[in-house]
């Protein structure tokens, strides 16, 4: 599927994400401001009540606490619901429908599902104008660390890193080494410790000058790990070794809470505090066979709420108020717009931004004019209950499509082949319990109505009946 898609660069025009190589951001008129240091940590499958700020009774992640109790805390914090969605749409500020990037890298299929899936990127590319390189124009120093999870092996990057050799062509200074590209991922702590350590060294390397971390941890997707003595505090209390609430897992969430703190205190040391911007987040939900998600349904690589809502929270001291909660609805790709916007830059012509500036929120507590958010997911990944769908958020409402079949997440993975639409309030029910489709028609209506016109729009394609279509083989995959 790759060959026959890299040579169609219509597909990236098309898209909006080819550039000029000469594309670069300006600097904003009138009095020069002091340019904030960022520090963007981005942890790996962490569901939306891992922290305890979030309701989590077992583990108390007061380091992350702190962090929010000096800044700000959202509540309806939005991604998409699995890895290198996310990734794509944080790095080039763009909806998946746009940048391509809908599906987890490398290619694997469901050739007997019921529906054919639209062909998509597996590699991020070479032109796409990225945050990080939007910032670096604008004077900052960048370093990523950790996982990347866009481009095959054989090409710029792996799941665990970018390449050394590729780094300039994304907008990044600085790479963490790594001799084994499978490191990290099947002993030891996760690497939570090394890439900490590799956040402070940058730190202290570049305290004079404005830099920006991307911190991508590989805690706490699976297989979870954390170190023997924090794993044995929670056998002490009581947690199971495996299953849901499992003492493994527990521990993970310590130890990334703890490595927060690690780097708050050298901000702190460096006497940097007051000019560095914070921000936690996650790439998609938390899998709920090992974390219970609830009140939110489902968990990751579902279009419910606990596959999509996660954590956020942005430390600014003395610039974000202390103690604020958030309840707008943001979401990934507003993050490169609001971090250029911060660092004294402006988009550039040449480059297409889905999301928004949270500037004024941030610094203001003013709420965005913004009133709908959308998710392309044409996509199958039976694992999670994932089958071709999209989604919009409008105010309270939200509206789930499945376009030919579905998964009842909540009955084995039960295979339904039939399309539905679901409706919810999710003012009055979070869980998402009260399907409101038939009761609602009209609203119903509106609403898809105006997601297929996002989707004709942003050039999506709808997923189309498989003439292969096989009930009895739906759930088997290929490469």
């Amino acid at each position: 599927m790759n060959d026959l898609i890299k040579p169609v660069g219509s597909l990236l025009l098309a898209a909006g994400i080819m550039v000029s190589p000469s594309c670069s951001t300006s600097k904003k008129e009138g009095a020069p401001q002091k340019k904030p240091n960022i520090v963007f940590i981005f942890a790996d499958d962490l569901g939306w009540t891992s922290l305890s700020s979030y309701g989590n009774p077992y583990v108390n992640t007061k380091n992350l606490d702190k962090l929010a109790s000096e800044g700000m805390r959202f509540t309806d914090a939005y991604v998409t619901p699995q890895c290198t969605p996310s990734r794509a749409s944080l790095l080039t500020g763009q909806y998946v429908i746009r940048n391509r990037m809908w599906h987890v890298v490398p290619y694997y299929s469901y050739p007997w599902a019921r529906m054919t899936e639209p062909e998509y990127l597996e590699d991020l590319p070479r032109e796409s104008y990225t945050m990080a390189e939007a910032l670096q124009d604008n004077g900052y120093k960048t370093a990523i660390l950790g996982k990347w999870h866009l481009s095959l092996y054989q090409h710029d990057g792996y799941y665990t890193r970018l390449w050394d050799s590729c780094k300039q062509y994304y907008g990044f200074d600085y790479v963490n080494p790594v001799t084994n590209p499978t490191e990290y991922q099947s002993y030891g702590d996760k690497g939570v410790n090394f890439l900490t350590n590799e956040a402070i060294s940058f730190m202290d390397k570049n305290k004079d000058k404005p830099f920006f971390i991307y911190l991508a941890h590989h805690t706490i997707h699976g297989p979870v790990l954390a170190p023997d003595s924090l794993v044995q505090k929670y056998l002490g209390k009581g947690f199971p070794k495996e299953g849901q609430f499992n003492a493994t897992y527990l521990a993970a969430l310590e130890h990334l809470d703890n490595s927060v703190g690690r780097l708050m205190d050298e901000i702190d040391r460096l006497g940097i505090a007051d000019n560095t911007l914070v921000i936690f987040y996650s790439d998609n939900g938390g899998v709920d066979a090992e974390f219970d998600n609830k009140p939110l349904r489902a968990g990751k690589g579902s279009a419910y709420e606990g596959g999509i809502r996660v954590p956020l929270i942005a430390r600014w001291k003395g610039k974000i108020k202390a103690g604020t909660v958030s309840h707008y609805p943001v979401t990934v790709v507003d993050m490169y717009p609001t971090l250029l916007d911060l660092a004294g830059g402006t988009k550039p012509e040449c480059q297409t931004l889905d999301g928004i500036s949270l500037k004024s929120l941030l610094l203001e507590g003013k709420d965005p004019d913004r009133q709908t958010l959308y998710w392309y997911m044409p996509l199958y990944d039976p694992q999670w209950g994932a089958t071709p769908a999209a989604v919009i958020r409008d105010g309270d409402y939200k509206l789930i499509e499945s376009f030919g079949d579905y998964i009842n997440v909540e009955k084995d993975l039960k295979y339904i082949p039939e399309g539905r639409v679901e409706l919810y309030n999710l003012s009055a029910d979070i869980g998402e319990t009260n399907d409101l489709s038939k009761s609602m028609p009209e609203k119903t209506q509106q609403l898809r109505e105006k997601l297929h016109k996002w989707i004709r729009d942003n050039n999506g394609a709808f997923p189309v009946v498989n003439p292969d279509f096989d009930i009895k083989r739906v759930y088997d995959r290929n490469r």
